[in-house]
């Protein structure tokens, strides 16, 4: 994939890993509610449901830093494939077992594998992307995750939310992540590494950018985690609140496209403030609003839709800063930023849902969504 070729038609660089990443959102549409369910109906406290799916984000942290040195060494394409196959191969081992210290191993493992499709395609799209493009290339790229994430659940529909036959559909489904890369083995754009430019340098350079990746992390990653929870313990099936992952999601095939124009036609700290304070006092609402009623929705719809452009938005702002070797380890650290969110967030989220009960979900959000306002309000007051 030449350089000539990208830049007469940009899209067509980025076709493959847009199709990659729609099957991403799809299996992790299918996947990310299945232990946790799985454990409620075992009996285990909302604290250790937390602990075992932030086993993931351990995994991730753990290995993450090592991501861009890898896809330079053996390419985007091999590094991915591998990393499917044997994702593949831990989600069949869930079937195998129901200890909950096996799961949180299984988990972490799957923390390993998972996050190498997820980094290196953003990586993919912020070295080919041109910066006038960035906002909506990103916000694209969100709604194709969306897309595949709002499937998912629809997938468990059919298979049911218990039992070997959705973590056995789940893993069949993450190889489809390979298909469209097959074709680019060789041809796809080149990783940079920068052996002597460290995360930290990049996080410092970027505060705000990174501050969002985390915030969003924590909110999207909550949600996945303990919204069916707290649809079950607000009185409605577990088929229904795995439905309410599906509005949660839709949102975001609805709203990234036009939220993508704006923070390519005015200042992303601007539109990243609006989104995180929309954001706050949406989920302040979620308590407020009966489970039964259709408003909650479009409550979770908008949250969602709105919550997930804190994303993109975020990416863009990072890939106007960043380029050669920086860009890879930037969009790294954004990515590390995200899952310690989550690997924060969910614990957290959880303490506080046994707590006090199930508005803990909406206000411990709001928490963060409100300092993230509070982050990108200062940084649109200083100049630049």
């Amino acid at each position: 994939m030449s350089p000539s070729s990208t830049a007469e038609n940009p899209w067509r660089a980025l076709l493959p890993v847009f199709l990659a990443c729609a099957a991403i959102g799809l299996q992790a549409g299918v996947a990310l509610p299945l232990v946790p369910l799985a454990l409620e109906r075992q009996g285990a406290d909302k604290f250790t449901i937390g602990i075992i799916a932030a086993a993931w984000g351990i995994g991730m942290l753990a290995f993450g830093t090592r991501i861009p040195q890898m896809a330079a060494r053996f390419g985007a394409v091999p590094l991915i494939v591998v990393s499917v196959v044997a994702g593949s191969a831990v989600t069949v081992a869930y079937t195998l077992t129901s200890s909950p210290v096996v799961w949180f191993v299984l988990s972490l493992l799957h923390g390993i594998t998972g996050g190498v499709p997820w980094v290196v395609s953003e990586i993919w799209m912020n070295v080919v992307v041109e910066e006038k493009r960035r906002g909506r290339v990103m916000g694209f790229y969100a709604m194709l995750v969306a897309l595949g994430l709002a499937l998912g659940p629809l997938v468990l529909q059919v298979t049911g939310v218990y039992g070997p036959a959705p973590f056995l559909t789940c893993a069949a489904l993450a190889l489809l992540v390979a298909l469209p890369l097959l074709p680019y083995w060789r041809s796809a754009p080149a990783i940079e590494h920068t052996a002597d430019s460290g995360f930290m340098i990049v996080v410092k350079a970027t505060p705000l950018a990174m501050f969002a990746g985390f915030v969003c992390g924590l909110g999207e990653q909550v949600a996945f985690s303990f919204l069916p929870v707290y649809a079950v313990g607000a009185g409605v099936s577990a088929e229904t609140g795995a439905l309410w992952l599906s509005a949660f999601v839709m949102g975001n095939v609805i709203l990234q496209w036009p939220i993508g124009w704006m923070a390519d036609h005015y200042d992303r700290r601007a539109v990243l403030a609006g989104c995180t304070l929309a954001s706050a006092v949406l989920v302040g609402l979620l308590p407020m609003v009966p489970a039964q009623s259709p408003a909650v929705i479009g409550v979770v719809l908008l949250w969602g839709g709105i919550s997930f452009a804190i994303y993109p938005v975020g990416l863009a702002l990072l890939g106007q800063h960043f380029q050669g070797g920086d860009i890879a380890r930037a969009n790294t650290a954004f990515s590390l930023l995200y899952i310690l969110g989550g690997l924060i967030g969910r614990p957290l989220t959880g303490a506080a849902m046994d707590a006090i009960g199930d508005p803990g979900l909406g206000w411990t959000l709001a928490v963060f969504y409100f300092a993230a306002t509070v982050a990108a309000l200062l940084a649109l007051s200083r100049r630049g």
